[in-house]
């Protein structure tokens, strides 16, 4: 064997449990029955509250018809924090509740993952499990999960991420646990529950989907299995996140990013991620902002970094998201898939940069229940010089970092966080 193969970053290449799950319209509906099925009692359901949709309530009033005793934890944040899952943990087990139920996006689903796990481990904090299978006890509570955006992913993989606000309040930390315990039980996509999203916020989560299938396809994982959906995923965005967001009352566009969500998650499980959620998760611990929002607006600057290491991928996201590149050379036809991608975010309206990003116009903190304290408290993004800093060394101990498409250091990725902050996207354009 060549030295060189040996030195491959990721020469063992490891595949990741799905849920099983329930798709398409209606599928909601079978919530109570499946959660008899599973032997739930008396679950405990964990979400954000989505205020204004009745989804929830919907949701409650079907299981109480099934005989369920179900109790309710609705304050879920953004980005959920610790003391959210230690809620939960405390309320469940004051209700000696005996499953779990997670409705919302992924920090709904996120939140619930971590209660599972602290349940399981007699209520320590769910801090303890940052990192790689530390679980010890893989007996969790069953968990169904039901998505109400296109985005998340995570009702299907085997990750959540929490927001530690104990460590250092003054720099809380946004960290990713993988888990193969924390997978759901079943997974449940329904597009009828995406109408209520609104027009933002199914573009901000149409843009994570995209993340999520792009950062496994470049991959320095290079994960043989998780390409075929990546690509498709994508495909799948470029078709009908446009219709999604303008037109969210209709099935086709809905329907369109349901799949692309599913196999989006399913592609970067085990086809890992890289620094558009490195940056997301930076941003997103000290300013409290969207995932989705975030993934968007790294999007296109991490694309550009990482091109000269995947000409070939990008050319591939390039006919995927429906460019004739008849005629290109790779380098062209990748420069073709970046201005793709910032026509669709412009398209659907996202902000170009993180200085243009205002609580007024961020809709995610009006759902559930409104703007938390920790939202307010949120300071406006700054994007000066000591903000790109501490953005840039949290991105570097990343636990996504070392699958991205190109190797990182302080020097490389500096760059792309200040053109995150400030820069303008017309400058990718060549």
């Amino acid at each position: 064997m060549q030295v060189d193969e040996l030195l491959k970053p990721f020469p063992i290449k490891e595949f990741h449990p799905f849920p099983r799950a329930l798709m398409g319209p209606g599928a909601h509906e079978l919530i109570g029955p499946e959660a008899i099925k599973l032997g739930f009692t008396k679950p405990l359901v964990m979400t954000s509250g989505l205020r204004g949709t009745n989804v929830v309530q919907k949701i409650v009033d079907s299981l109480k018809y099934h005989g369920l005793d179900a109790v309710v934890y609705d304050k879920v944040e953004s980005n959920p924090k610790d003391y959210n899952v230690m809620d939960a943990v405390a309320l469940y087990q004051q209700n000696k509740c005996d499953s779990f139920i997670s409705i919302g996006g992924g920090s709904s689903h996120d939140a619930c993952k971590g209660a599972r796990i602290s349940v399981a481990h007699d209520g320590r904090n769910v801090n303890d499990f940052e990192g790689f299978n530390k679980s010890e006890n893989p007996n969790n509570p069953p968990h169904i999960a039901v998505s109400t955006t296109a985005g998340t992913g995570s009702e299907t993989s085997w990750a959540y991420v929490i927001t530690d606000t104990t460590t250092d309040p003054e720099n809380p930390h946004k960290y990713v646990a993988f888990d193969d315990a924390s997978v759901a039980t079943l997974a449940i996509d329904d597009p009828v529950l995406y109408f209520d999203c609104p027009v933002d916020y199914t573009a901000q989560c149409g843009f994570d989907v995209l993340a999520h299938a792009s950062e496994p396809y470049v991959s320095r994982l290079n994960f043989e299995p998780s390409l075929g959906n990546a690509i498709r995923a994508i495909k799948l965005t470029a078709e009908n996140l446009r219709e999604a967001v303008w037109n969210g009352q209709d099935l086709k566009g809905r329907e369109g990013m349901m799949y692309a969500q599913y196999i989006a998650a399913q592609a970067f499980n085990s086809g890992g991620l890289g620094i558009i959620h490195s940056i997301s998760h930076a941003v997103s611990a000290f300013y409290d902002t969207h995932h989705g929002l975030n993934n968007a607006i790294a999007l296109p600057r991490v694309w550009a970094f990482n091109m000269p290491a995947q000409y070939g991928r990008f050319a591939d996201i390039a006919e995927a998201m429906g460019v004739d590149t008849h005629g290109m050379t790779k380098p062209q036809a990748a420069d073709a898939a970046l201005a793709a991608a910032i026509r669709l975010l412009r398209d659907v309206g996202i902000p170009e940069n993180f200085v243009s990003v205002t609580q007024d116009t961020y809709s995610k903190n009006r759902l559930g229940q409104g703007p938390t304290a920790y939202y307010e408290n949120a300071k406006v993004i700054k994007g000066d010089d000591a903000d790109v800093d501490r953005i840039t060394h949290h991105v570097l101990g990343d636990a996504c970092t070392p699958g991205n498409a190109k190797e990182c250091t302080f020097e490389t990725v500096r760059p792309v966080v200040a053109h995150c902050m400030t820069g303008h996207l017309d400058d990718l354009l060549s």
